[in-house]
């Protein structure tokens, strides 16, 4: 699972964009406990959901009016400009080029070959989430036509390990990916095969999973206050308890209450 030991490649911050930063604010906090807090006036509407004062994600107003509502989960790089070159020798495009953002770090955002949206963030000030794990960020997935093509795409990027795992029934396998070294203790996410009818218009993207004491308690506040069901939740053997949603604006996420919490 993810630590906030953040070390090149590991998934490091996630916000969403949202066309009413307001409703969003107000699901999540329904949801998770989070509270909204601003990250000043000269943000351009753009903050932080906290969790007992901590840092576990990001809000912003949509920047482009084609752009759909959605999570972005950013990777730690140390030089954004050298993770740029590699993505586009490996068959990925730049959706915005690096960027400052005051002292806290530089950011850029990138699109994989398969169509998936992803950013990185190299650190300043800002290190990164403040929390992982119960209560926030705890698992990124990848769901995409191609998981050959994608893990051969993140590893020369990011240098990641996989770890190929047969899905139940002889449906496939499931890629496990983790920081350079890191073996399982290092996994962070997992790249996952799909077919196009299975993707928002044939498209792959990631999705964050959030920690949860109950999965079932919170689906159903996420499906009361708006959300639309894609998965119930489902135990999955040696994982926990999943559960798959949109929120009310359409942007794609999952709960998770870990196995070993279930005991």
């Amino acid at each position: 699972m993810l630590t906030n030991d953040y070390v090149p490649g590991a998934p490091d911050w996630i916000d969403l964009g949202s066309r009413d930063t307001a409703a969003a604010a107000a699901y999540y906090k329904e949801l998770f406990g989070w509270e909204f807090v601003s990250a000043g006036p000269d943000a351009g509407g753009y903050g932080l959901f906290q969790l007992a004062g901590q840092t576990v994600a990001a809000l912003g107003p949509l920047q482009d009016d084609n752009a759909k509502p959605g999570w972005t989960v950013y990777f730690e790089t140390a030089d954004a400009e050298a993770t740029g070159k590699a993505v586009e020798q490996a068959g990925g495009s730049v959706r915005f080029p690096p960027m400052d953002v005051f002292d806290q770090g530089r950011l850029a955002g990138y699109t994989d070959p398969g169509g998936a949206e992803f950013a990185v963030w190299q650190p300043g000030t800002n290190k990164g989430l403040d929390r992982v794990g119960a209560g926030g960020l705890c698992w990124t997935e990848l769901y995409t036509t191609d998981a050959e093509q994608a893990k051969t795409f993140y590893t020369t990027v990011f240098g990641w390990d996989t770890e190929g795992m047969p899905l139940p029934g002889d449906s496939g396998t499931y890629t496990v990916v983790s920081r350079a070294g890191g073996g399982q203790e290092g996994s962070h996410g997992g790249i996952m095969q799909l077919g196009a009818d299975m993707l928002p218009d044939g498209v792959g993207y990631w999705q964050p999973y959030f920690a949860v004491a109950d999965c079932d308690a919170v689906a159903a506040k996420a499906a009361a206050h708006g959300g639309s069901t894609v998965m119930p939740p489902t135990d999955m053997a040696g994982v926990g308890r999943i559960a798959l949603f949109k929120d009310p604006e359409g942007a794609y996420f999952a709960l998770l209450t870990p196995e070993e919490s279930m005991a």
